[in-house]
């Protein structure tokens, strides 16, 4: 039998093993898309924080984690010994404390102007920190889980539809759970809704730590000095590649992400919004449900009543769902054809859907949820590819240095992604106050809605896009993974490095 055949089998993981690290994804995206959705929501409208005062924090956090916290938690994670290995124990450490900053971070404690400001910027800094003290070994861990490429792509297909059921959770039910749980009052809501979130959190990632187990172990003798691990990255091409295209990646999900409620609001036409609502049997859906919510004696269904935000939320519901779908087909796709090139072909697919956006009349609601859908499946395809394909980075550095630095490989794409959130979210109040953009005003000028019109579409594709042209400098396609895969395999069989 071939030593890289034996050596595999070892690495086979359990739908048991997949779903319990799946749930620590679900877990942690629960308060991260909170926060990436609703935090300036929050700190605003719930807290009673000035608008300024809450960017500020946000911003100056963001960066102090992408900067700052995460490169150090990465050079720790590398470095950590203990019975459990190297990445599992975080999960452990970090699990209570996690949900507690949670609610913290969500609660609202009278303590007069300034005290608000300073309790709003200590929780949110100490949640960022735990955030990434959990979630950095968490992703890194799935480097190490298996050397397996196929069974690589099974895990990152089952973490991401965890990501996309808390996605739909937040974008979708976050603020209907809100007001039925703090009955019309969203101070009581929030701390309701995050409380269930940070117990369930917890549960979920205490359940990631026992039922995973890493096989892949550094040998004993390998250097550990940093500048080393530095170097190595410096080295490392498709680590560069990766880096940069995570940014981009990033960039137009913050900007597509921030902008589309404005596309609703001032773009589509809102009487075709609203037929559309009732046409599609959504309106009746809801006062169903009411209806049987009512006669049980329970609280009614408080789905937002104007059409825009109404339309939004179905519009991401939509977009969720299919991109869940296209998860599916992640992994079958990328074992037949690689990763390097179902993500680019998918990404670009995806883009044509996002570009159209600027085509569509106002009243054209049933192509622009069409447009949704489509580019949610194609973009669903690339999520857990991204993140696999870092994981390959990985392996590659292993393979060309003879040195295994997963943890600091994968901060370095964490910051890429803050820093990503940070370029894109910033671009919306940019292009917004460029085209003369009037705050809390009514109707917008024509040049207003233009501007909106060219953000969703044609200057959210171009970061997609030139993400697909750095893909032609990567070299790790479908052969190279299969080589990647045998010879760390064999190395590791003669060195005796495994679990």
């Amino acid at each position: 039998m071939n030593p890289a055949s034996s050596f595999h089998a070892t690495e086979i993981l359990s739908v048991r093993e997949k779903l319990g690290y799946s749930l620590g994804d679900l877990a942690a995206n629960l308060i991260f898309q909170t926060l990436v959705t609703y935090l300036a929501f929050f700190y605003t409208d719930v807290y009673a924080l000035p608008a300024a005062t809450a960017a500020t924090i946000i911003f100056v956090v963001g960066l102090l984690g992408a900067f700052v916290f995460t490169p150090i938690i990465g050079i720790l994670a590398d470095r950590t010994h203990t019975r459990w290995g190297k990445f599992r124990p975080w999960i452990l450490w970090t699990a209570i404390p996690f949900g507690v900053l949670s609610l913290l971070a969500f609660s609202t404690p009278d303590l007069g102007e300034r005290g608000k400001v300073v309790y709003a910027l200590v929780t949110y800094t100490l949640l960022v920190l735990v955030y990434g003290a959990n979630n950095l070994p968490y992703s890194a861990l799935s480097g190490v889980l298996t050397g397996n490429m196929a069974q690589r792509n099974s895990l990152s297909s089952y973490r991401f539809v965890a990501v996309m059921v808390a996605q739909f959770v937040i974008q979708v039910l976050l603020l209907p759970m809100v007001l039925i749980l703090g009955d019309g009052d969203r101070v009581r809501g929030f701390e309701q809704v995050m409380t269930i979130f940070a117990v369930v959190g917890t549960v979920f990632f205490l359940i990631t730590f026992l039922t995973t187990r890493e096989r892949i172990v550094p040998a004993q003798t390998q250097s550990s000095g940093v500048m080393q691990d530095l170097g190595d990255l410096a080295r490392n091409r498709p680590w560069m590649i990766m880096l940069a295209l995570t940014v981009l990646v990033f960039i137009t999900l913050a900007l597509k992400g921030g902008m589309t409620i404005y596309y609703f609001q001032y773009y589509l036409d809102e009487t075709a919004l609203a037929a559309f609502l009732q046409n599609t049997g959504f309106n009746g859906f809801i006062g169903g449900l009411n209806a049987m919510l009512t006669g049980a004696g329970l609280a009614g269904f408080q789905w937002p009543e104007d059409a825009p935000t109404s339309a939004f939320s179905l519009f991401n519901a939509g977009g969720i769902i299919f991109m869940i779908l296209g998860i599916g087909l992640s992994r079958p796709l990328a074992d037949r054809f690689g990763k390097r090139d179902v993500f680019g072909g998918a990404l670009f697919v995806s883009t044509l859907f996002v570009l159209a956006f600027y085509l569509y009349p106002p009243d054209a609601i049933w192509l622009v949820f069409g447009s949704q859908i489509l580019h949610g499946f194609f973009y669903g395809i690339t999520i857990p590819l991204l993140w696999a394909m870092i994981a390959d980075v990985a392996d590659y550095s292993e393979w060309k240095n003879h040195r295994r630095a997963t943890a600091i490989i994968f901060s370095a794409m964490l910051c890429g992604l803050k820093v990503g959130l940070s370029i894109g979210g910033a671009l919306v109040a940019a292009i917004l106050a460029r085209y003369g953009y009037e705050t809390g005003g009514g109707a917008q000028s024509a040049t207003v809605v233009d501007g909106i019109r060219l953000a969703i579409s044609v200057y959210c594709s171009l970061p997609f896009l030139l993400a697909v042209g750095l893909l032609f400098l990567y070299r790790i396609d479908k052969t190279m993974e299969s080589q990647l895969e045998r010879d760390l395999a064999e190395r590791r069989m003669q060195s005796g490095v495994t679990a």
